[in-house]
């Protein structure tokens, strides 16, 4: 099927009618004359993805040209009829397309100003999509997602990673900003789960980007909109579905969150996203969603269930290319203290992670440093990176000394002294 503009003067979303089954662009900033054409969308994108190597996301934005993100860069692409600026009718079309009618995204889009939706190209890739609304027009951007598994030794993980799947109740965070990688860890972590163990595993995902198959698991994967209404409803419901493992894609409020609470504390182990950038911003974020008055019950429950949480960040790579740099804290009597008593100058959880690097817990700095004694990274992209930039410094300053080879040539006065050994016009052995 083929899509087509709605006339310019259509601005509410509605199932598109029979009529609108075509787009027929008609650019008139185009630097050259284009006869007038039907575009397919699936072919709008398969020219996307394969205009470069690492492609992650696609984004459609009025008033530039169609764009590609490789490595965390835009650039734009040529594809005819749509080059050099999209128009607002474009979009609109595309956005039609991509919501197929969908009344909750018709209605999501128009109440909150952006939906959530998954497009999948046969023979090319599924994508994450989300359609908002930008100064009165629409745009689009689209996760390109892997139709492999990831596998925690082929994201070179660190070893700590086979030890917190070990789990079998609490609750475990995988933090960081949008496109960090933070689905692709928990598909990894999921997917050792599915090589080894003999679980039911029920996943709540917005929406599904890994189809994991059935191995050794049993998986239930379950999409926000199409399977269930809101997060706080399938994690309720999954308690009554026998799983020893909840994925919950993102905890986004208190309601939920009590829930994932409950359900770390009847024997079952909950995985979760949070938007947040370290440990310390998780658990105060937690924290925040419940009232003063809640704040100390919340808290105790909170030491008890809470096993690890990983904080995730993507920085670019010497030769090309992304790393993982990640924060891992795990639970001892000194996170709990800290997470029933609050930070202050003796109880820092980044003081904290750093003195239990022996049981594979890490700062960010001690990850960047690993990263840049290995020559994966740039000195300037550990700084930048770093959350403790003076001890990140210091770090920097003291591995670089080490790192540099000795100088294994005689000095002047070496040299004058072998001359004076062997005399005149003679050479020292070699």
């Amino acid at each position: 099927m083929q899509i087509q503009p709605s006339p310019t003067s259509q601005r509410a979303l509605s199932p598109a009618p029979a009529q609108h089954s075509q787009v027929r662009p008609n650019i008139v900033t185009s630097a050259r004359p284009l006869a007038p054409q039907t575009l397919s969308l699936d072919a709008v994108i398969t020219t996307m993805v394969n205009a470069a190597e690492g492609v992650s996301d696609l984004l459609f934005v009025v008033g530039r040209p169609p764009q590609i993100e490789v490595y965390g860069k835009l650039r734009g692409v040529d594809v005819e009829g749509l080059y050099p600026t999209l128009q607002g009718q474009h979009v609109e079309a595309i956005a039609l397309k991509l919501m197929a009618g969908n009344e909750r995204l018709a209605s999501d889009l128009k109440a909150f100003g952006s939906c959530d939706t998954s497009h999948g190209v046969p023979d090319l890739a599924r994508f994450r999509v989300n359609i908002f609304k930008n100064n009165g027009n629409h745009a689009i951007v689209m996760r390109k997602l892997s139709t492999q598994i990831p596998t925690c030794d082929g994201l070179k993980l660190p070893p700590i990673f086979k030890e917190i799947i070990k789990e079998k109740t609490g609750i475990v965070f995988v933090t960081g900003a949008t496109g960090s990688g933070k689905t692709t860890t928990l598909a990894a972590m999921l997917n050792e789960l599915n090589q080894h163990s003999e679980i039911h595993m029920v996943t709540l995902e917005d929406p599904i980007e890994f189809l994991h198959p059935h191995i050794k698991a049993t998986f239930s994967q379950r999409e926000l909109g199409k399977d269930f209404s809101d997060f706080s409803v399938g994690l309720r419901a999954a308690l009554r579905q026998a799983p020893k493992v909840i994925l919950v894609g993102e905890i986004r409020d208190r309601e939920t969150m009590e829930i994932a609470m409950t359900a770390a504390e009847t024997g079952h182990i909950v995985f979760s996203t949070l938007h947040t950038i370290s440990a310390a911003q998780s658990i105060n974020r937690v924290i925040g969603m419940f009232t003063n008055e809640e704040q100390m019950q919340i808290r105790q429950r909170l030491a008890d269930t809470l096993r690890y949480v990983i904080s995730q960040r993507l920085a670019p790579k010497v030769g090309g290319g992304r790393i993982m740099v990640s924060e891992i804290m795990g639970s001892g009597l000194r996170t709990r203290e800290a997470i029933l008593l609050g930070e202050n100058e003796i109880r820092d959880f980044h003081e904290i992670i750093e003195s239990n690097y022996q049981n594979g817990w890490h700062s960010f700095e001690q990850s960047l440093l690993k990263h840049f004694r290995e020559s994966r990274i740039t000195e300037e992209t550990a700084m930048l990176y770093s959350v403790n930039k003076p001890a990140m410094r210091k770090a920097l300053d003291v591995a670089k000394k080490e790192m540099q080879p000795e100088d294994e040539t005689p000095s002047g006065f070496r040299l004058n002294l072998e001359a004076l050994h062997h005399g005149p016009g003679t050479k020292a052995p070699m």
